[in-house]
């Protein structure tokens, strides 16, 4: 392998597991992501740390689990000590950047009593979540909150999409019928195709800014972290994305008359928000999936058009290449819309990795029934580079060995958390106080244990019961299963990286340093 080493961390929004056709999916055909997986291995059992994009992102940036990093909800800001991906890979002199979202922000207090200027390197640094911020785009701009200076808007507008001062608004997440313009937020609209052509659109945009940034990068070692915008909603999709499938290629809605009449109160709960109530609507299904796969669809065949452009430059000899989503999407599944809880369609995700050293051919192709976590990805990407003891921090395990040898790693169970708090609807529905909005979710290859702060717990058999629909927690024969699973939360609670010093450094402090020292403690 060349010395100069790559990474291109490519991720989704909103993405879920089952609707690529490498993870099932019958209809719809990803053939380059499809392609992907046979050059590296699919992880069948990967897992988020949240089920919500900015602190599940936060956990991928970071390496460590929500109740770590403390970032829980959308525009929770990460505190200025975690160190993310770009500070680590600075070690190994690799340029760490961004092209698409990260719905992360810094903390303005901390800024502020730090004296940091923002528009400072240290300041840029922060505000980008350690990212050099070659095109950041964090996909939603409605006219109360658009940017006036949003590249994309700039780009469209030199393609002749000027009618408006927001033509992110009024064309890529819009159509036109009979000459008006009407909003691709009003999914009734989602069978109409987008007002910008497929060239233009934001998935096509993001690739384009993704290969000249790699151009860019010349003999440097990078890390891109390529992050589309897309298939998250506004569910609307340009030509000829728009009308490709049909109700008939929906995989079939997995949800019971039971849920409805003997749900669990959160479950509850979220079932009578206003969005759920529109995805259990059968005719909105009909109309939404379609435009779903379709942008899906359109991500893969420009994901394709980046393939192509790393082989025929020689970039696949040296460059590891992560396919990855930061939550899923319930479209329906358990009367559900959003993503929000713990059901496998909002929580497992997709995740593709292709190593392109020789240790990996014996692999390549193949899949994987490790239980993984998103923090494991950042302990990997060190681990490409060097050799050297893991940084205490980190909480996940490296993959690189797995990616190597197909052994499955040794986790019991992984842990996703919630923290619903802010969704202000479901939490007055169930009158109780944002302390009280908690959960932890632990997953092993069996079992699906929930625990939900004031509420009896939540137990899914996985091998009888995969779809998750007969809460079996009360069931005497599974005293013992509940008992392992609550060990398993509480263990892991237990082991959370707080310390400010490893365990090797802890270890190698001076023994005698209180003698050294003068200090003599207990002496007669």
């Amino acid at each position: 392998m060349k010395k100069q080493k790559n990474i291109l961390f490519v991720m989704c929004d909103q993405l879920r597991q089952d609707y690529l056709s490498c993870y099932g999916h019958e209809t719809l055909k990803t053939p380059n992501i499809d392609a992907l997986a046979n050059m590296g291995v699919t992880f069948d059992n990967a897992f988020i740390q949240s089920p919500l994009c900015g602190p599940s992102r936060a956990s991928f940036y970071t390496g460590r689990y929500m109740f770590s990093h403390g970032s829980n909800w959308n525009n929770f800001p990460l505190r200025v000590d975690e160190k993310t991906i770009g500070d680590y890979l600075s070690n190994f002199n690799v340029r760490t950047a961004l092209v698409g979202k990260t719905h992360m922000l810094v903390d303005p207090k901390e800024i502020q009593r730090l004296k940091i200027f923002s528009d400072a390197e240290l300041g840029i640094h922060l505000r980008e979540c350690g990212f050099e911020p070659y095109t950041r785009d964090d996909g939603l701009h409605p006219d109360p909150i658009v940017d006036p200076d949003l590249e994309y808007n700039k780009y469209l507008s030199s393609k002749g999409y000027n009618d408006s001062h927001n033509p992110w608004n009024y064309a890529a997440n819009a159509i036109e019928v009979e000459g008006k313009i009407s909003s691709g937020w009003l999914m009734r609209h989602c069978s109409k195709p987008a007002r910008v052509a497929d060239e233009h659109s934001e998935t096509a945009y993001m690739t384009d800014k993704a290969i000249e940034f790699i151009n860019d990068a010349g003999k440097n070692s990078w890390c891109l972290h390529l992050s589309y915008i897309k298939p998250h909603w506004p569910y609307i999709v340009s030509s000829p994305y728009h009308d490709m499938y049909s109700k008939e290629d929906i995989k079939p809605v997995v949800r019971s008359s039971a849920e409805l009449t003997d749900a669990h109160p959160v479950h509850k709960g979220f079932m009578d928000v206003s969005y759920s109530k529109v995805f259990s609507d059968d005719k909105v299904r009909d109309t939404v999936i379609p435009a779903y796969m379709g942008l899906i669809k359109q991500v893969d065949d420009h994901f394709g058009r980046l393939m192509r452009f790393l082989s025929e430059n020689e970039y696949l000899e040296n460059t590891l290449i992560v396919f990855t989503s930061d939550h899923g999407d319930y479209l329906g599944d358990h009367w559900l819309g959003e993503k929000d809880l713990y059901h496998n369609p909002s929580i497992k995700i997709p995740l593709i990795i292709y190593d392109p050293c020789r240790e990996a051919d014996g692999t390549r192709g193949s899949r994987n029934a490790s239980l993984v976590e998103s923090i494991d990805l950042l302990p990997t990407f060190i681990r490409f580079h060097s050799q050297e003891s893991m940084p205490y921090r980190l909480e996940g395990t490296s993959l690189l060995d797995t990616l190597r040898t197909g052994k499955e790693l040794s986790r019991k169970g992984a842990i996703t958390e919630l923290d619903y708090s802010c969704r202000e609807e479901a939490r007055r529905a169930l009158e109780i106080e944002p302390e009280q909005c908690r959960g932890f979710v632990y997953t092993t290859k069996c079992w699906k244990y929930v625990m939900l702060e004031g509420y009896d717990a939540v137990l899914f058999n996985l091998i009888d019961d995969p779809d998750e629909l007969i809460n079996v927690v009360d069931d005497p024969n599974n005293r013992d299963i509940v008992q392992e699973c609550r060990e398993g939360i509480f263990e892991w609670l237990r082991k959370r990286r707080t310390r400010n010093q490893s365990e090797e450094e802890i270890k190698s402090l001076p023994r005698d340093f209180e003698k050294r020292a003068g200090i003599m403690i207990g002496v007669w």
